[in-house]
């Protein structure tokens, strides 16, 4: 069977694609394909309200049900795409199906990172991925007392978060200096870590895992220094591995995701690429291409991608913006701070709400805002411009960011 728009991927960017479409009156056949049995689900809440147990699997879901056939998107579940021959426009199943496209929008994410030491394939070792990784989680957690979380990015200082709410001994593990290293500074890294012990979390840095001991269960994590940690489930948050084997396969350019260009298209005739696995050069990071994994990168590049096939063509410019939840705090950050030199902190951390301002030379790069708003919405026009602001002026929090952005 034959589609004009064909997307792999049912996360949040494939979902918006098929809905961003026929928003702007494509009138072409269009079909959703996904790994996944569930309708398309929000994936934020994951690590947060869903973990918790405060969101039901029902309102996860991006749409109702009957929207999808409602306005003619042909829906495929339980699929996974593993070749693509972009001569004759057709892409291969798993299990041996065969569809064609006249345009390909590849939004197929990533899959969590798996650990590579002895044992980490023991019952008990868990992501946070998908919803099926979540409700996997949740009938272990029932009798388990002594969680150890890997990685000290989000999704594991999230996830630890809830599980402290869930009154769970937790163990948080980061092989890196600091949590949150590679993506913010250190004041912001020294303040969660802060947090984190406040709340009962065992944070250790610098924590070389070498093993997960165990019989058919996990029992154990052993470390580099010969620390043994016992534990009743793992839980690995070391990022994800793009889901791009296919384009490559197929000649697309890529590395560390797939190349694509301002209109987010590959190097590949008719193929597109949005959200977690594009490799895209970003005015905001002079420099390498990046991948940004997040909600508004992948909803953005997808209004690029839909505008594109309607004949009603927009570069992708959009700015980068972020945020997490972890106990009473809201941090929002709103541009990259890849390649800052000097940082400014601007109010007081003790106060649990403060924010951390990035300079490359005199410019604003890139802000993260904890429990300060009023600094993340103001904060935006600053990097956007790329303001070179006095840091005294900026340090001081009794100054409203839009005063110095007039100013400038």
């Amino acid at each position: 069977m034959h589609w004009d728009v064909f997307i792999v991927g049912s996360g949040h960017a494939g979902a918006q694609a098929a809905i961003m479409l026929r928003q702007l009156g494509f009138a072409g056949s269009v079909a959703l394909l996904g790994e996944e049995t569930d309708l398309p689900y929000e994936r934020p809440p994951l690590s947060k309200d869903y973990l918790a147990g405060e969101k039901s699997c029902e309102s996860l879901a991006l749409r109702p049900a009957a929207f999808w056939p409602e306005r003619s998107i042909d829906l495929i579940p339980g699929e996974t795409i593993v070749a693509i021959d972009p001569a004759e426009h057709i892409v291969r199943a798993a299990s041996g199906k065969r569809f064609a496209y006249g345009q390909l929008i590849w939004a197929a994410g990533g899959h969590a990172r798996k650990l590579g030491c002895p044992g980490s394939h023991l019952a008990g070792v868990h992501a946070i991925r998908a919803r099926a990784d979540v409700d996997a989680l949740h009938a272990d957690l029932a009798s388990a007392s002594r969680i150890a979380i890997v990685g000290g990015g989000y999704i594991g200082l999230e996830a630890a978060a809830v599980l402290r709410k869930l009154d769970k001994q937790v163990t948080l593990l980061e092989a890196l200096p600091r949590v949150l290293a590679r993506v913010a500074g250190e004041p912001l890294s020294q303040f969660f870590e802060a947090v984190h012990r406040a709340h009962g979390v065992d944070l250790r840095t610098g924590a070389s895992l070498t093993a997960i001991e165990g019989t058919s269960r996990v029992e154990a994590l052993r470390l580099a220094d010969g620390t043994r940690i016992a534990a009743d489930v793992v839980i690995v948050g070391i990022g994800i591995v793009p889901s791009i084997l296919p384009l490559l396969d197929a000649g697309a350019d890529g590395g560390n995701g797939v190349t694509v260009d301002e209109y987010c298209q590959t190097s590949l005739t008719d193929i597109f690429a949005v959200g977690d696995c594009a490799l895209h050069h970003s005015r905001f990071a002079p420099g390498a291409p990046v991948r940004i994994e997040s909600i508004q990168n992948a909803s953005d590049m997808v209004t690029t991608v839909a505008r594109f096939i309607v004949g009603d063509p927009a570069p992708y410019r959009a700015t980068p913006w972020f945020w997490s939840n972890q106990y009473d705090l809201k941090l929002q950050t709103v541009g990259l701070s890849t390649g800052y030199d000097s940082t400014v902190l601007r109010g007081d951390p003790d106060t649990r709400s403060f924010s951390l301002i990035y300079l490359s030379g005199c410019a604003v790069i890139a802000l993260d805002c904890v429990n300060r708003v009023r600094d993340y919405v103001q904060g935006r026009a600053l990097v956007e411009a790329r303001a070179a602001i006095d840091p005294m002026l900026l340090a001081d929090p009794e100054i409203p960011l839009k005063s110095l952005f007039q100013k400038a």
